[in-house]
């Protein structure tokens, strides 16, 4: 569908009027505009496969490409019922992956194989890959020691350790965690805010390119675990200072765990969700979380919303 038409039938509201496979590909920056030119389009899958009903036939990794730069991966519920995901940016020097999975995950061959077809495709022989993370949980980093023990000459590595230490160290963040860091893969810029609550050394990461923020376990459609009160509302106040004026296509975070039932979400351990909440959140969510978090006032309570529910821990 060309642009200017696409652009009628939204200002006629007649988006849910189109056909059910061509909506899958319609992807606009949440503030499109001037300040949206030049932001790279890609897509979102309908739905993912969670976990079953059938585990036998399901892959350890659902692999999607948001466009031909941009892969995310989840693992199966089949193989642990966190299914987290995890991202894979490419540049024109260098390539990220955002965290390595969870327990039983075996990143490595997926990895491997998008990595290779990446080169293929844009005919390269070679591509180093920074291997970071969105924070320190052992759901988002179970296959570090696989990926490091890989040995891929085509793919040399670069480990960035889950700490604090080396993530001021290699994104630049000289003050925690009110600097912005940033990290360039060639022709891509990715900026780094340091935004500890959920994990002491949980960042986000917004990508120029795309207009993603990368949220981690921060903020996602499910339970927002908050070890640190204090440090998540300034954190969350952080994102809302940095994302103001910038084009914001989507909020991508680690897991999904609400039904599309509004105030719903899956229960813990949930292998098979078949009936899941979208994975992509708009900036709005971070004002309702900002809202729910003044709400309580200093003192941790659950605050469920549509989407998503605030949920103090104990340290």
């Amino acid at each position: 569908m060309k642009k200017n038409a696409l652009r009628a039938v939204l200002a006629a509201g007649l988006l849910g009027l189109l056909p059910w496979t061509l909506q899958a590909q319609v992807v606009l920056p949440s503030n499109s505009g001037p300040d949206g030119t030049g932001v790279r389009a890609g897509t979102l899958p309908l739905r993912w496969e969670t976990g079953g009903p059938r585990c036998a036939e399901m892959p350890e990794w659902q692999i999607h490409e948001y466009n031909p730069d941009l892969y995310i991966l989840r693992q199966s519920g089949c193989t642990d019922f966190e299914k987290p995901f995890v991202f894979l940016l490419f540049g024109g020097e260098r390539a990220l992956l955002l965290d390595t999975g969870s327990r039983n995950g075996n990143l490595a061959p997926t990895l491997q194989l998008v990595i290779h077809r990446w080169l293929s495709a844009n005919h390269r022989d070679h591509m180093p890959l920074i291997v970071a993370h969105t924070h320190s949980h052992s759901d988002h980093v179970a296959g570090d020691a696989q990926l490091q023990a890989l040995g891929d000459p085509d793919v040399p590595i670069t480990y960035v350790a889950p700490t604090v230490d080396a993530t001021k160290k290699f994104y630049g963040i000289a003050n925690w965690p009110e600097d912005v860091g940033k990290v360039d893969l060639g022709n891509r810029t990715l900026d780094v805010l340091a935004i500890p609550g959920h994990d002491i050394v949980s960042i986000a990461v917004y990508d120029r390119q795309t207009a993603i923020l990368f949220t981690g376990d921060s903020v996602y459609p499910g339970r927002l675990y908050i070890r640190d009160l204090a440090a998540f509302e300034k954190s969350n106040q952080r994102m809302l200072r940095f994302t103001e004026g910038k084009p914001v296509a989507h909020l991508l975070g680690n897991h999904i765990e609400e039904q599309r039932t509004p105030y719903t979400d899956y229960p813990v351990r949930t292998e098979y969700q078949p009936d899941e909440h979208e994975f992509a959140l708009s900036r709005g969510i971070l004002f309702e979380i900002q809202a729910g978090l003044e709400a309580m006032h200093g003192k941790p309570r659950r605050v469920a919303f549509r989407d998503f529910t605030l949920w103090p821990t104990e340290p």
